[in-house]
Order: C-alpha cells, then structure tokens, then sequence
C-alpha cells in the first residue's frame, strides 16, 4: 500500500510517505511557509520513492488542533491531491498523533495554543489502541481537566511553554515529559494505515480541518502585543 501523510498544524512540515514497506520522511522547521514548500518537497519525496501521485492508495492528514492557518493548508492539499488523482483520505487528530509520535502508552497531549491557552487530550494505548480518556479541549494550561492514575507521559509544546501550570495540575501523576515532542507524518501515517486497509477512509470532499477555538482572528491590540493564534 503506497500512502502520502502530512502535518502543518505546527512550524514544522512533517511529511512521510509509505511505499509498500518502505518509508520516506522529510521534516523541517518551516516556520509560515508551509504553503510555499508543502507541494514541491512532496514531490521530492515522492520523485525519491519513484512514485507518481496516481501511484497512491490514499493520503493522510494532520487535521488539527493547531495553528488555524496551518490545519487550513493541511485539508486543503489533501482535498487538491484527493479530488486530483482521486484519492481517499484520513484525517487524524494531531493530539492523538502527538501520542503515539511519543511511543509511551499514557498520554497527556498538549500542544501550545497561543494567548495563554492549550490545546489539550488524554489517551491511553491498550492491547495496540489507543483509548481517549479525555476529549480533545482548550484550556488555560492551571485549568486543565483532572485525570485519574499515574505513569503519565506529558508530551507536546504546551509542556515546554506552561511546563510550570501543567506539571502543578498533575503533581506526582507524571512519569515524564517531552517537551519537544511534535505530531508527527510518521504517527499520522501508523495511525491511518489501518483505516485505509479496513477502507474507512473518506472521500476527499470530507478532509476539513479540526477547529476548537472559535476565534480565528485578532484584535489590533492583540496583534501589536505580538500574539498568535
């Protein structure tokens, strides 16, 4: 099975492709130009696995939460790429992509949402699944849900950023964290590879982004103070 997954919703582009047994892989800091380079360096890696676009099964997406122009850019290449070579598609939470890009089977998932907020999930693996204990939300990062047990793996940007609230929230419950963890293509792929072999992958008309937060623009107050959504 030959499967193209992609991530925008952070500065990085994470791309992976899957070729039969093989995987190719481009990450890199793209700060905000996704749009720019999203296009020509998948067809580098596709040019390296000596695959064309009508090669493919099907294409995966990092469908959100994150940055709201990010998860734009993500579902819409992947309708372009669907509609174009007529491709089905997977849309994965980048929250639960962050989990399993963490390898820990206990997982707080917190990505950094801008002006003091926190994109935020819980899941836990069993028997190979992952079960969501908490539902994706956003937060401040000292109101975040309470959760029961300990051993949990705290990954994602919002640990670097709120590392102080969060680790106040959950005390003695944290095994570790990984700041620097990010929702990978790799985790996007291993997550959708089982959805496109049981084909309940969706026609590209339904790739659209995952939104939380409702406000998708700034006041000019808010802009000159440097914030982001």
């Amino acid at each position: 099975m030959n499967i193209l997954a992609f991530d925008t919703s952070t500065e990085y582009l994470s791309l992976a492709l899957r070729k039969g047994s093989e995987t190719f892989q481009y990450d890199c800091n793209a700060g905000q130009t996704h749009s720019q380079i999203i296009l020509p360096q998948i067809q580098a890696l596709l040019d390296s696995a000596e695959l064309q676009l009508s090669d493919l099964q099907g294409v995966a997406f990092g469908a959100g939460p994150g940055s709201f122009t990010g998860v734009r850019i993500a579902a819409g290449v992947a309708q372009g790429l669907g509609f174009g070579a007529n491709l089905p598609v997977v849309s994965v939470c980048t929250l639960l992509a962050l989990a399993e890009a963490s390898s820990a089977d206990k997982v707080i998932a917190c990505l950094d949402a801008r002006m003091g907020e926190v994109y935020h999930a819980a899941y836990e693996k069993i028997d190979d699944t992952w079960r969501c204990i908490i539902e994706p939300g956003l937060y401040k990062p000292d109101a975040v849900p309470a959760i029961e047990g300990a051993g949990w793996v705290g990954a994602g940007s919002g640990w670097q950023t709120y590392a102080e609230q969060l680790s106040a929230v959950y005390a003695e419950q944290l095994q570790s964290t990984q700041p620097h963890q990010l929702p990978s293509s790799a985790a996007i792929l291993k997550l959708a590879l089982p959805i496109f072999a049981k084909g309940e992958a969706r026609p590209a008309s339904e790739a659209m982004p995952m939104y939380i937060r409702n406000r998708v623009a700034l006041k000019t107050a808010e802009r000159e103070q440097g914030l982001r959504l």
